[in-house]
């Protein structure tokens, strides 16, 4: 027998050694690796190898050096290769919702002792070994007394910037007192304000009037201030400051012996206008002898409250419990054709506002034979802020809301407007707001609660035309998230709500906007130690 291979190694022959030609040949698997696919092989695995040395160096890094064998480490880095999680922790987490879920509708045990911190809680569970049901029902019981803590203490936050906002400031106390002071001991502060050349102005149509009320000194000088600097015409600024009866010493004093540059100031006591009477303001009285207006106003306003309430709601009702409500510089607004009657068009400024650009334009706004000129209140990306519509303000519970109104219609705000007087002296809205204030206090309050803008809203209604947004920027005394492009860019802003800048609850960042108009080298302001918080 013989044996014979081919050159190419490709197949043997077997033949037998008689005479006969038997032969057999068998091929041989061809050779998978061709010395081309060898070298690709080598390049890949040396572009391969650094990353597995990389790799494999982080994980020892992160612990896997504890492992004892290379299948150890197989185990470890496999996961990792494909891209898959080889802790189990997505099961961990789906399992311990699974049981949340079973425990959220179960009730907590009376008595039941819980941790009070997280160190306690983890301590307890490594002690009790509770079983995993046990543990999702205390780790509920734990949030939820945790949930109604923190809730407790935002109320209580809420009360107590009622009561801060609410209350005098010992610096502005002092201010009035040491100006009232001054009014009676020296005579420039005496001073007829404006000059008797200047008293024709007072009534002149063609300068642009403001009239603003209140008892706030510093608050007015601001105001004042923001507006002569903001104009483009300081000249032509004529500005009627109206307050109460003890305050005016102080306010006179101030305007006496702090003039503003070319502009004229007018400085009136309630007291000084003979068309106030109680025969023409009727309803104040009524305000003022009400039990349930009194109870509102000036009771305990903690009372009623609980842990379910929701704090932003809880501080709306506190607003609207201040006791400003019912004064008589906060009803004003509603007789400005009858206080000026020589007057064609004026705007009316709250003391809580900054002017931050010329508002001669307001004066060229064509009204279409509307009386007041307002930003609307219920489109905005602020919801919070720009998002009240009446339902906002009136208890459509009550038949004679919801016969009357419509819960979707928008609101507007107060704060500033520009009013035609010509036109408001056409229409009955004084009557309105009267009987509307009438009808609240005879349904013992259940119409609204919120001040003298739901009466307004009401009295208003058909004679309001809406200006643009960029006039009058709100919510600077309640929502600390105002956008401060927004606060730069606007005309007027507005701190409504209890956050004043004046007061030590004001936001930080927020204030500078009102303190820049403020003379803190002024000697009264200084020896009433009124600091500023920069």
């Amino acid at each position: 027998m013989q044996i014979r291979l081919s050159p190419s190694m490709r197949s043997i022959t077997i033949s037998s050694s008689n005479g006969f030609m038997d032969s057999m040949k068998v091929k041989v698997a061809a050779r998978h690796f061709s010395y081309r696919t060898l070298f690709h092989t080598i390049l890949i695995l040396a572009f391969l190898l650094p990353f597995v040395f990389i790799l494999t160096a982080v994980v020892t890094l992160e612990g896997v050096n504890k492992c004892s064998s290379l299948d150890c480490l197989g185990r470890r880095l496999g996961p990792k290769f494909l891209g898959r999680s080889g802790d189990g922790s997505e099961k961990v987490v789906k399992d311990l919702s699974k049981l949340l879920e079973q425990v959220n509708s179960e009730e907590i045990p009376d008595g039941l002792k819980l941790p009070e911190s997280f160190n306690e809680f983890l301590s307890d569970m490594k002690n009790n070994q509770y079983d995993a049901k046990t543990f999702a029902l205390r780790l509920k019981a734990t949030m939820e007394i945790m949930h109604r803590e923190i809730k407790r203490s935002k109320l209580a936050e809420q009360l107590h910037k009622h009561y801060a906002a609410t209350s005098i400031p010992k610096g502005l106390h002092c201010l009035s007192l040491r100006l009232t002071d001054e009014y009676s001991s020296n005579a420039q502060a005496r001073k007829q304000l404006p000059p008797p050349e200047s008293l024709p102005l007072l009534s002149d149509n063609s300068y642009h009037h403001f009239v603003l009320a209140t008892d706030n000194i510093l608050a007015a000088s601001v105001v004042a201030t923001s507006v002569v600097r903001s104009s483009l015409k300081p000249e032509k600024v004529v500005f009627h400051v109206i307050t109460d009866k003890k305050t005016y010493p102080g306010m006179h004093s101030w305007f006496a012996l702090n003039p503003l540059p070319s502009a004229i100031i007018e400085v009136k006591g309630v007291h000084q206008f003979d068309w106030l009477t109680r025969e023409n303001v009727p309803f104040l009285e009524a305000i003022e002898n009400h039990h349930g207006v009194r109870n509102h106003y000036h009771g305990k306003h903690s009372l009623g409250t609980n842990d379910a309430d929701n704090p932003r709601i809880f501080a709306s009702k506190l607003q609207a419990r201040s006791p400003k409500y019912i004064s008589l510089l906060n009803h004003l607004r509603i007789y400005l054709p009858e206080l000026f009657p020589n007057l064609n068009k004026v705007v009316f400024l709250d003391d809580d506002i900054v002017v931050q650009r010329d508002l001669s334009p307001l004066w060229e706004i064509d009204l279409f034979g509307k009386v007041n000129g307002a930003v609307e209140t219920c489109t905005g990306e602020d919801s919070w802020v720009m998002g009240k519509r009446l339902r906002t303000y009136f208890n459509f519970s009550h038949p004679l809301i919801a016969n009357k109104l419509d819960p979707d219609e928008c609101a507007w705000a107060y704060g500033m407007n520009i009013f035609d007087l010509n036109a408001w002296r056409k229409t009955n809205i004084r009557e309105s707001f009267h009987y509307w204030v009438k009808e609240n206090l005879k349904s013992n309050l259940t119409l609204w609660k919120l001040g003298t803008l739901p009466p307004a809203l009401i009295a208003f209604r058909g004679y309001v035309h809406p200006i643009e947004s960029s006039w009058h920027l709100l919510g600077l005394g309640y929502q600390e998230k105002t956008n401060l492009d927004s606060v730069r860019k606007a005309a007027v802003i507005h701190y409504n709500g209890q956050c004043k800048p004046w007061l030590e609850i004001g936001y930080k960042h927020l204030q500078s906007f009102w303190t820049r108009h403020v003379n803190y080298s002024n000697d009264f302001i200084r020896n009433c130690h009124i600091l500023d918080p920069q």
